[in-house]
C-alpha cells in the first residue's frame, strides 16, 4: 500500500491511535526487554523507523542509546516532540531514509511495515541494507500466521506475515537473521519478530 495512503489514515485517527496504542505501556514487556537487548548491542545511531507517536524512541533515548524516531505522519512527528522532548524526530519515509550509505548502527522497524503490500516491501528493506553499517542490527515487530494474507486492520488493511517467508526476505535485502520467533497473547493477534545483521559486502 502505498505510504500516502498509509500516512493520511493514520493521521486521520491520530488521536485514537495515540490513546489504544501509543504509550511504552501498550506494549508487552518481553517486546520491551528483546528490543532494548538488541539496542545494546548496537553500535552506532539506531533509527526508529516508522516510530509512530515516539514511545519507543523515547524507551531508548531514556536507557541511553542514541536513536533517532521517523515517522511520515507529521500528526505523529508533532506529538513526539511534544510529548517527549528529550528524544529527537523527524519526518522521514521506510523507503527513502534520508542517511548515507552504512552510516547508521542500526534499524528499528517495529510494526512499522504492517501495511506494505508484499510486492512494496522490498524497497524499505532493501533501503535498510544500505543505511546500515556492515555488522549492524535489525529488529522488526510485525503480525504473523500460517498464511500471508490480508486482514481488516483497525487503520488501513495490514498483512499477517508467516515468519520464515519474511525472515527470506529480509535476508535477500543483505542481511543475516539471527533470531526469529512468534508468540500469541490472548486479545491480540499473533505477534512476529526477527533480528538480523547486516552482511559485509
Amino acid at each position: 500500500m502505498r505510504v500516502e495512503v498509509v500516512r493520511d489514515a493514520y493521521g486521520l485517527r491520530l488521536d485514537e491511535y495515540v490513546e489504544v496504542c501509543g504509550r511504552i505501556d501498550h506494549t508487552a514487556e518481553s517486546a520491551r526487554d528483546l528490543v532494548l537487548t538488541w539496542a545494546r548491542g548496537v553500535s552506532g545511531l539506531v533509527l526508529d523507523v516508522g516510530c509512530g507517536p515516539g514511545q519507543w524512541t523515547h524507551l531508548l533515548t531514556d536507557h541511553g542509546i542514541d536513536v533517532e524516531g521517523l515517522d511520515p505522519v507529521p500528526g505523529f512527528v508533532d506529538h513526539a516532540r511534544a510529548t517527549y522532548p528529550t528524544a529527537r524526530y523527524r519526518i522521514g519515509r521506510a523507503e527513502a531514509l534520508g542517511f548515507d550509505d552504512a552510516s547508521v548502527g542500526g534499524v528499528l522497524a517495529w510494526y512499522s511495515l504492517i501495511h506494505s503490500d508484499p510486492d512494496e516491501i522490498d524497497p524499505p528493506l532493501a533501503a535498510f541494507a544500505r543505511a546500515t553499517t556492515p555488522g549492524g542490527g535489525l529488529a522488526l515487530g510485525f503480525f504473523t500466521g500460517p498464511r500471508l494474507e490480508a486482514f481488516d486492520h483497525a487503520v488501513t488493511p495490514g498483512y499477517f506475515w508467516p515468519v520464515d517467508l519474511l525472515a527470506a526476505r529480509v535476508e535477500a535485502a543483505g542481511f543475516d537473521v539471527t533470531h526469529s520467533g512468534s508468540r500469541h497473547d490472548a486479545g491480540a493477534r499473533p505477534h512476529g519478530e526477527i533480528l538480523a545483521t547486516r552482511r559485509g559486502d
